[in-house]
């Protein structure tokens, strides 16, 4: 099956030298894809090359199969861009009704589109009002809508969530869930990462114009298993010797039990069922209470920070 998203040593330099370098990816039809890096790091560069609203310093793309900037690959994309201004004269259905008309349609398939897609949004009690009346999130749910009006299979978006309250970031998940049920393709440039450890069957993390990591969402998250320790006895003075005797950090992450009992949970990255049984060992030597032992679920921001605090890291050492 031809990719819906494919780049090809993917280049773009400015003058300053920032951009995106050599940058390969691909993604498949009907995958919902996280894009994430710092702010500065290029992602909306890449995503403007995709579109076809920024021309490559080198490399190639292409939107299933057609070259971006192509009118093929236009006609098969919508794209929510991170910073858009409305006319504010206008009202929010008839910002729409101009998108229609920029897409082919027309009459009641234009009106029904329409209709749907302010429903969908949660705009649709304030379809009449002029877009300056609009909050900010009013404007990023009608942004949405706009992306969405020719139901294209491909879909780009940059930061969709940005400005929303918790309460509308919630709605505009759940419509980017309903939009993986019909097939279609997300491609996802956000900052939120809970946003993408939801939505996302993949990621690549962008870090200064160049492509750090990329795979699928549950493969980074199970890289390295995080189990938390509930025990008794325990001496943060002896910290440094429990770690020095298990060979891992070892971190005090709460303080206090359950059911009256004197107690502190540690916390240690395990890479094995083997590494697990030592470390409850070294406890259990050190003269220490084992009363529980859980796993703690691994958070995407932590792998985000992780990685690029180790590349910078590795930059500097180098």
């Amino acid at each position: 099956m031809i990719p819906a998203i494919s780049a090809e040593g993917l280049t773009k330099m400015y003058s300053s030298g920032l951009g995106c370098r050599g940058i390969t990816l691909s993604v498949g039809q009907g995958e919902a894809f996280g894009f994430l890096g710092p702010n500065g790091a290029g992602k909306s560069t890449f995503v403007k090359m995709l579109v076809g609203l920024v021309r490559p310093s080198g490399g190639s793309a292409a939107i299933l199969g057609h070259p971006v900037g192509s009118l093929e690959a236009r006609r098969r994309i919508g794209y929510l861009p991170e910073l858009f201004r409305y006319q504010e004269w206008l009202t929010g259905r008839e910002v729409l009704e101009l998108h229609a008309k920029l897409c082919g349609l027309k009459g009641s398939a234009a009106e029904r589109r329409i209709l749907q897609l302010l429903d969908a949004v949660g705009i649709g009690q304030r379809a009449g009002d002029r877009v300056k009346h609009y909050s900010k999130g009013m404007q990023q749910r009608l942004g949405l809508a706009c992306a969405l009006i020719s139901d294209p299979p491909v879909v780009f978006l940059d930061e969709p969530a940005s400005a929303l309250d918790p309460l509308g970031r919630r709605e505009v998940r759940e419509l980017l869930i309903q939009l993986r049920r019909e097939g279609k393709t997300v491609f996802l440039n956000t900052h939120l990462l809970e946003d993408v450890e939801l939505l996302c069957d993949r990621v690549a993390l962008l870090h200064q114009g160049e492509i750090l990591h990329q795979g699928s969402v549950a493969g980074m998250l199970q890289e390295k298993t995080r189990w938390r320790f509930r025990v008794g006895g325990f001496l943060l003075s002896g910290l440094a010797e429990l770690c020095r005797a298990a060979n891992l950090p070892i971190t005090l992450s709460e303080e206090g039990g359950e059911g009256g009992l004197e107690s502190v949970w540690l916390e240690a990255e395990v890479e094995s069922d083997e590494q697990l049984g030592w470390v409850n060992h070294q406890l259990m030597a050190h003269g220490l209470t084992l009363y529980e032992v859980v796993p703690a679920k691994n958070k995407l921001d932590e792998w985000f920070y992780g990685a690029v605090a180790g590349r910078a890291q590795g930059r500097e050492q180098g």
